[in-house]
Formats: C-alpha cells, structure tokens, sequence
C-alpha cells in the first residue's frame, strides 16, 4: 500500500476515491511507565517509556487505516495524517487517517511520468507477457527411493 501525506503521488493517476480511512487507538499509561518516566522527566530529555508507546500506537492505527483501505478496494492512500489527543488525565488518542484511492502509474511518454512509475508500467507488462512461472507438466511416476549414504561429520576449522 502507498502512503503519502500528499494530495497526489508523483507519476500516478488518481482512478477511483473510496473516501476517508482511518485507524484509531485509545491507550493508557500503564503506572510504572508513567511513574519511571516523571522521575526521568525531573532530569529532562527523551522519555523512552513513552517514545515506544506512541511508536507503537502509530504503528497500530497505520495497520487499521492500511486494513479499512484494502476492504474497500484502494491500493494507495492520499493526505493521511496523524492526530493524537489527550482523554483524561492517563489515556491518549491516536488517530491515522487520509482518502484511500487507486492510482494508476503513468506510463513512458505520458505526461507526468515519473522513474519509478516507468519501471512499474513497464515490470507490470513483462509480467503480463511472460509464460507462466510453473508450467503444467505431466505427473511423472514415483520412483522408489534410492539408499543414501549417511552423511560425514565436517572436522571443525582452525583458526
């Protein structure tokens, strides 16, 4: 799925508009987090605790608003943003959100076309033209298996 916080995307058409998709969390702070970071936040800087938990937040909300636009049938999303808010004193709101759309890359010659939307028309094309990866071959018969010998220990490697 492409992403971009963009109204367009370099080198494609925009061909179809789903409208608006979104991925949404509500976390709590859990004590200990919250407590080992106001001792951390005593000596200023990073807080970690909560750096990965907003990470992970961002993640999750990406992963619902990627999931909403592929149950409606869109291959990339436009002008996603993220939005976060807090709910009371120990919970915080996470939102991802944009349009879902299908685009199409532009191909060589057309108007717009882009490096990366050239290679894809035209990766697109050879696949469409090669012959089948796996054939179909007629079923060969079994033959029995033949003894092997046990394989011998490597001597181990000086160094």
């Amino acid at each position: 799925m492409l992403i971009v916080t963009s109204n367009e995307i370099p080198g494609h058409r925009i061909d179809a508009v789903f409208g608006e998709v979104m991925g949404l969390t509500v976390r709590s702070r859990d004590i200990g987090s919250q407590m080992l970071a106001g001792f951390r936040s005593l000596g200023g800087g990073e807080l970690p605790e909560m750096t990965k938990a907003l990470y992970e937040s961002r993640q999750e909300v990406m992963a619902r608003m990627v999931n909403e636009a592929q149950q409606r049938g869109a291959n990339a999303i436009v002008a996603m943003r993220f939005d976060t808010s807090e709910m009371g004193t120990n919970w915080t709101e996470v939102c991802a959100y944009g349009t879902a759309v299908y685009v199409l890359p532009l191909g060589e010659g057309e108007p717009g076309a882009t490096g990366q939307s050239i290679y894809l028309t035209n990766t697109a094309a050879q696949q469409q033209s090669a012959p089948p990866a796996h054939p179909q071959q007629p079923a060969q018969p079994q033959q029995p298996a033949q003894p092997t010998q046990p394989a011998q220990p490597t001597p181990p490697q000086q160094f």
